[in-house]
């Protein structure tokens, strides 16, 4: 009797099948992508907010919203759809003769997010050690500045100069993020103080050297380089008729190389450790302070790639110290959204490009203020870096903890 009652009973003490369905469905609503897919739409929802108020045909249709509400329909429908069109057309897409002209938005866009990438990488590998490297623009300014200098005074064979101007780029990014993590390594000094300071330092830096024979055009009274030679000039990819240049692909590597690096490679291992304990991780044996000086390093260097990319492709007639263009803060940016994971940087690079072409299309076509474009992007990072609000907002369970 016992024997025939055992199976009853551990059938009745097993536990119901795993949810399946239901466990993927509750890790894609809540994973981290998810989340900055919703922080970007409530950033464009909000943005058509503002569309509203700031638009005159809404603002005229609105007091008679009771009497003809279709009025106002029409009118918020017309200006917030024109101003994402225009966004759109400014960014991605744009009807014209032929279809090189038609993606020439598109192509504007990958230039705009190139130098993005690149330093918004810096800054992320940075982060994923636990530091804050806040030194892009000073990386990339003195990056600038060598890659500068190694276009215009070096006269090369074609092929060797392009590399020796990169390899003058990326080596004076590495020094100057370097200096952080050696300061950071040595004498416990923080990084965020260093790297700001390291940015003033770099941009008078660069001014002076912009009034000196060392870059300064000859016969000119301003501050500017002089041109990059031909011979160091980043190949276009799609024509002369179009801006991208061969700085978008050195950027696509530079996304799968800190890929591997982060997940595939040993040192990698290593930044992840300190970055999430770096106490732990001294106790396992791993040079904590060796770490943040080759962290610095490398992110300096990406950054620096950036400011090559900037003079030897973007800029090639001569720069001055607004070569830069705000673009080491808009990393930080790039990083907090794509998660400082390589490939998150990569699509936030992207958007943030099409932000930058689509922005010039909205104000020349609606009379939209370029500065809208500006409250998106801030938004988005409103959003990012506020994970429960987006939840709370749009009723999604809280992640378990260690799933986020």
């Amino acid at each position: 009797m016992s024997d025939v009652q055992t199976p009853v009973r551990e059938q009745a003490h097993q536990e119901p099948p795993p949810d399946r369905a239901g466990a993927v469905l509750r890790a894609v609503t809540q994973g981290r992508v998810t989340t900055s897919l919703l922080a970007v739409l409530m950033a464009f929802v909000l943005g058509a907010l503002l569309v509203c108020l700031t638009d005159d045909r809404v603002a005229a249709a609105a007091p008679y919203f009771l009497r003809r509400p279709g009025d106002l329909l029409a009118a918020v429908g017309q200006a917030v759809g024109g101003a994402y069109l225009a966004l759109f057309q400014g960014a991605v897409w744009a009807p014209r003769d032929t279809f090189a002209a038609s993606i020439r938005p598109l192509t504007d866009s990958l230039m705009f997010a190139t130098p993005l990438i690149t330093a918004g990488l810096g800054v992320a590998l940075a982060f994923r050690v636990g530091m804050f490297n806040i030194g892009a623009r000073g990386q990339i300014l003195v990056a600038a500045a060598c890659a500068g200098w190694a276009s215009s005074s070096l006269h090369l064979p074609v092929g060797v100069h392009v590399a020796v101007a990169l390899a003058a780029g990326l080596a004076g990014g590495a020094l100057w993020g370097g200096i952080a993590g050696l300061l950071k390594a040595r004498t416990g000094a923080h990084e965020v103080i260093v790297t700001i300071m390291l940015n003033y330092v770099a941009f008078y830096l660069v001014s002076l050297l912009l009034r000196t024979p060392v870059l300064q055009v000859e016969g000119s009274a301003n501050p500017r380089s002089r041109p990059a030679d031909a011979t160091a000039v980043l190949p276009p990819l799609f024509g002369d008729a179009h801006t991208t240049h061969a700085g978008f692909v050195l950027a696509l590597l530079a996304v799968a190389g800190v890929w591997w690096l982060l997940d595939r490679s040993a040192l990698g291992f290593r930044f992840r450790a300190v970055g999430l304990n770096p106490r732990a991780a001294r106790v396992a044996g791993i040079d904590v302070e060796h770490v943040y000086l080759v962290v610095m390093v490398l992110a300096g260097a990406l950054a620096g790639l950036a400011g090559a990319g900037q003079v030897l492709g973007t800029v090639t007639t001569g720069f001055g110290v607004s070569i830069e263009a705000g673009i080491g803060f808009e990393a930080i940016t790039v990083a907090l959204l794509g998660r400082s994971r390589p490939l998150g940087v990569l699509l936030a690079g992207l958007l943030f490009g099409a932000f930058k072409a689509g922005g010039f299309a909205m104000q020349s076509m609606q009379a939209i203020p370029v500065d809208l474009v500006l409250v998106l992007q801030s938004l988005i990072v409103l959003f990012i870096a506020a994970p429960p609000l987006v939840r709370a907002l749009f009723r999604i369970p809280a992640p378990a903890r260690g799933q986020e």
